[in-house]
């Protein structure tokens, strides 16, 4: 599928094949392309929590105001970020660059982040979404649809998943076989209700 083609055709579905699984190649496909994300620095701050354990998508449901996607979609990822990756081995993020590239900006990752807990927050959650968007597109690029979520109690979720503490939760990603198609759209701002020249 043509990317723009794929922009306009993604939309929230809610009901999917249950008896669909997507390939292991197909999931690896997928998340391939996620990892080609960009994020500040390079710091690669997302960890994909792929729920397979039928027993814990029920639950996460249960958290999740009972949407059925949650366990009838193929494939659940939970969007999870490492707010303090900035601070673990900050080198590895720029191995492959040229030395006078490291040299530049390897020893700006710390004090640019250090002691800034929203940044550290936000950068997890710009990147989360960057990735999130780059899942969707990929997997409607396949033939499969999607639902970001996040109506569901993230504090249940993150302590069914472990999640660890200097992590935080994005959001949520259905990945499936639709059954049903997305509700009609909504209804669009006009370009010139958001797109702003110059200053606001």
């Amino acid at each position: 599928m043509e990317t723009f083609e794929a922009i306009y055709a993604r939309r929230a579905v809610k009901n999917y094949d249950p008896e669909h699984q997507l390939s292991e190649e197909e999931l690896h496909k997928l998340f391939e392309a996620a990892i080609q994300s960009p994020t500040s620095f390079n710091i690669q701050h997302w960890r994909f929590v792929l729920v397979r354990d039928p027993s814990l998508r029920q639950q996460i449901r249960a958290v999740a105001a009972d949407q059925a996607q949650v366990t009838d979609a193929s494939a659940l990822v939970i969007l999870t970020g490492d707010m303090m990756a900035w601070a673990k081995e900050p080198a590895r993020y720029w191995r492959n660059a040229p030395k006078e590239v490291q040299d530049i900006l390897v020893p700006w990752i710390q004090p640019f982040h250090e002691g800034k807990e929203q940044l550290q927050r936000d950068e997890v959650m710009r990147s989360c979404g960057m990735a999130g968007q780059t899942i969707m597109l990929a997997a409607k690029a396949m033939g499969y649809d999607t639902c970001p979520m996040i109506g569901f109690d993230a504090e249940a979720v993150a302590e069914l998943i472990r999640l660890p503490k200097d992590h935080a939760i994005g959001f949520m990603i259905a990945i499936g076989k639709r059954t049903k198609d997305a509700w009609p759209k909504p209804g669009q701002h006009a370009l010139e209700d958001v797109l702003i020249h110059d200053r606001f």
